[in-house]
């Protein structure tokens, strides 16, 4: 999915750390970089859909949340701001995420994904043909950003503030300090099933149950009583 995006914020260094953070994330289109709210009304594209706005809240003129007020209803708003004194009223006005500066990578991704799972949930079967075809997700791993293959994964396992993900074919899993939630609104429903509060799965990996449990090589990955009715309704329509 690629979505088009702004940045608008009055502060030069904040301004370019986003644009930086935009400009490594390769389904993300910069469409406009502004230094407030009524340069991005003069300026922001008229035919083109604004899918993300990254909002600063404090500026001359018009400040962010009166003008998050102003936008299309079809735009996400992520609010980056210095004070946390403005979160309540940031939920108030509907945005998507609140970041508080210097804002890292990490966080910037976390809100970018919400937004792409927000788009998803919207547009359903209106989805365009390479959002129904997502092929990878991109995780932070090692202070790098890795590309990573929907088809190789096996599962995702939960270790208290980080997740491993399990590669089809690889020794090593990659780690990110991801939380399960995260995880699983970012991987596609339709392909992959939680199975226990510290595993997801990819349904169509599951070769062997048994006894309960999910059989990888020669790891055994437990199915918990509160997710087993949903993997049961699977195994039921596939079964002979």
């Amino acid at each position: 999915m690629n979505l088009n995006c702004v940045i608008i914020d009055d502060e030069p260094l904040a301004q370019e750390l986003i644009r930086s953070y935009v400009e490594k994330t390769p389904f993300l289109n910069l469409k406009g970089v502004y230094s407030n709210a009524i340069q991005a009304m003069k300026g922001m594209p008229s035919q083109e859909t604004v899918h993300l706005m990254f909002l600063d809240i404090q500026m001359p003129g018009l400040n962010g949340l009166d003008f998050s007020k102003l936008v299309n209803a079809e735009t996400r708003i992520v609010f980056t701001t210095a004070f946390e004194q403005y979160a309540l009223d940031s939920y108030k006005v509907n945005a998507l995420d609140y970041l508080l500066k210097p804002v890292s990578y990490m966080d910037f991704m976390q809100s970018v994904n919400k937004a792409i799972h927000w788009f998803e949930m919207k547009w359903g079967s209106k989805v365009p043909v390479e959002s129904m075809d997502r092929k990878y997700i991109y995780v932070k791993s090692d202070y790098k950003l890795l590309q990573v293959d929907l088809d190789k994964i096996l599962y995702v396992e939960g270790l208290k503030d980080y997740v491993k993900i399990h590669l089809e074919g690889e020794q090593k899993a990659v780690i990110s300090l991801l939380s399960m939630k995260v995880m699983e609104e970012n991987l596609p429903s339709d392909r992959f099933i939680r199975v226990h509060r510290s595993f997801i799965v990819q349904k169509s990996k599951i070769k062997v149950i048994d006894r309960g449990r999910i059989v990888f090589n020669r790891e055994y990955i437990p199915i918990s009583d509160s997710y087993k009715q949903e993997l049961q309704l699977y195994i039921n329509e596939h079964s002979v």
